[in-house]
């Protein structure tokens, strides 16, 4: 998909109304998160799945939600694999990968600090850096073991931080789905388009700093048809935007704390650039890209920079994904385990 002089400024407002209607609903109180029908068989699978998380302390204060599946195979040769959610999702939007990823690997999955189950603390600054080193405690404490970072969006660039930062002890390999250039879209990045738009993402900045105004986009944008029309727009294959997927961006939504950590995600320091970290990391790398995504095209600035890396860094493997949005895992897992399994198959021995 084109970039086009307003696909910055549409990635900024998409990314707001995602996160509106995923981190902040909780925050104001307001009851409990309006519900709708879907197959029994799915609500089963999303309930099952929370239901089987866990919760560990992060430096003693902060309560961390995340979930494990030990391999069912007989080997423990595999590594494990973490799985870390992009902006507005959490541990459920990895469900159509999980089960197909515990057949041969042990499996990890992990709400971060502002999302789904995890706190949302009062006052918190919110930045990139934050966390990757939550990812890095985690592979310390809990994982144990050199563990392969799987990440979506922002999920994918805290991945990228915390290897570039990180002995190859820690982790294992790296793969990155549709990776984010920053925590929001004031990361600076040479293209005219984002640098013209600066000032009004700066002034919707300002907008978000006054409570009233955050609220009330929150309010309208949070309603089930806006959030379900926002999902349409970033996935290519629209019949995986069903209700279940609804519930799961929505419910954590109505914790208290979420908009506060919404407003913080969005005003903060975009964070460190991939452009400076990705030289640095020696690891095996396989990106995955779905061409169809409004958020990071593959024709803008991000898209062009990680589509160039095969040709400078021998370590990097790309594959593009026909058809599909800014949620590969979710929007068509098939194409993606298709390219995942057979590449985690192959990484050379520790």
């Amino acid at each position: 998909m084109g970039v086009g002089v307003t696909a910055p400024l549409s990635h900024s407002v998409g990314l707001v109304r995602l996160q509106f209607q995923h981190t902040t609903q909780k925050k104001s109180g307001l009851g409990k998160v309006p519900t709708s029908s879907t197959s029994g068989g799915s609500v089963s699978e999303v309930s099952e799945l929370r239901e089987s998380c866990n919760k560990w302390q992060w430096k003693g204060q902060y309560s961390i939600n995340y979930f494990v599946s030990h391999s069912s195979s007989s080997s423990n040769s595999n590594p494990p694999v973490l799985l870390v959610h992009g902006f507005g999702a959490s541990i459920p939007h990895w469900r159509r990968n999980i089960r197909t990823l515990e057949q041969n690997f042990t499996v990890y999955a992990i709400d971060l600090l502002g999302f789904g189950a995890s706190d949302k603390p009062a006052g918190f600054s919110y930045n990139m850096e934050t966390w990757a080193q939550l990812i890095l405690d985690f592979l310390d404490e809990i994982v144990q073991k050199p563990t392969v970072l799987i990440g979506n969006s922002v999920g994918s660039l805290a991945c990228v931080i915390a290897a570039s930062e990180s002995s190859r002890s820690l982790v294992r390999g790296l793969v990155l789905i549709n990776c984010a250039g920053g925590m929001n879209n004031k990361a600076i990045v040479d293209d005219w388009r984002i640098k013209l738009l600066l000032p009004l993402l700066w002034l919707f900045d300002f907008l978000l700093s006054q409570r009233g105004i955050a609220s009330a986009i929150f309010e309208r944008v949070r309603k089930r048809d806006n959030l379900r029309n926002i999902l349409l727009s970033v996935y290519g294959n629209k019949e995986s935007v069903d209700e279940e997927l609804v519930e799961i961006i929505m419910e954590p939504t109505y914790d208290a704390g979420a908009l506060d950590a919404f407003v913080s995600i969005v005003t903060g320091p975009p964070g460190p650039s991939p452009v400076q970290l990705m030289p640095r990391i020696s690891l095996p790398v396989l990106l995955l890209w779905g061409d169809q995504d409004t958020f990071t095209p593959l024709d803008g600035p991000v898209g062009k920079y990680f589509s160039s890396l095969p040709s400078q860094l021998p370590n990097v493997s790309l594959f593009v994904l026909e058809g599909v949005g800014h949620c590969p895992h979710d929007d068509r897992p098939d194409l993606v385990h298709e390219k995942l399994l057979p590449w985690l198959a192959h990484l050379p021995a520790s």
